[in-house]
């Protein structure tokens, strides 16, 4: 069975999936690693990061492969390389690339064939696995994503308004909505589950219901 959980930054896509995943005794795939890896490949090879053909050809020549929280690439583990301030500068040039991401997007419907899998990110449910068993689509206003944010920001040290984060956060939503590749958007049979004034055990509980329901269906 395969779990979808797409949404906006901010509305807890990650950290609810892991949950989820962990609740069902389901795998979770980690798709924004497998972009990173392949990141990482395109700085370790010194590709142009404007050159979306040569890093086509780099993404497609490199071997990336997934196993529970271990990334590798090229046989190397690299889970703590790819979440290094120069890989996270550079994904968003790989992430725009259709011809990454129809790649990537083969290799995360291979990883998922014959497993109770739970997968997160922006197109997962739209685009990568249209035909999953259950599709969320999960969000918050921005005003509460904006503010978890900053809670996040605060607790690394990191003082930022309210004002700015909400600022930077409208116009990721912006770019994101308008991708040419692998917009946000919800699934048009996706579930939406709009986070603001739950708990997150009350959001877990209702997506693993979900799921559970799901399950029982002939």
């Amino acid at each position: 069975m395969i779990v979808t959980i797409d949404g906006p930054a901010g509305a807890g896509k990650s950290s609810i999936a892991h949950q989820v995943a962990a609740a069902l005794k389901f795998e979770f795939l980690d798709t924004g690693a497998m972009y990173r890896a392949a990141t990482l490949a395109a700085l370790r090879g010194g590709v142009n990061l404007n050159d979306a053909e040569r890093l086509a050809e780099l993404v497609a020549a490199a071997e990336i492969a997934w196993l529970d929280k271990t990334v590798l690439l090229d046989g190397e583990d690299v889970s703590e390389w790819i979440r290094t301030p120069e890989v996270t500068q550079s994904i968003r040039y790989l992430a725009d690339v259709p011809a990454v991401r129809a790649q990537l997007s083969k290799l995360q419907r291979k990883i998922a064939e014959g497993r109770d899998i739970v997968t997160e990110g922006r197109d997962q449910g739209a685009e990568v696995f249209p035909h999953a068993e259950c599709k969320v689509f999960l969000t918050a206003s921005p005003a509460e994503r904006a503010k978890r944010r900053m809670r996040q920001l605060a607790d690394s040290g990191r003082y930022v308004s309210f004002e700015e984060v909400l600022a930077m956060q409208n116009q990721r939503d912006l770019e994101d909505r308008m991708r040419d590749v692998g917009r946000l958007r919800a699934a048009d049979d996706a579930v939406v589950v709009n986070t603001d004034g739950l708990l997150p055990e009350q959001v877990l509980d209702r997506i693993v219901s979900l799921v559970r329901s799901r399950q029982l269906e002939p």
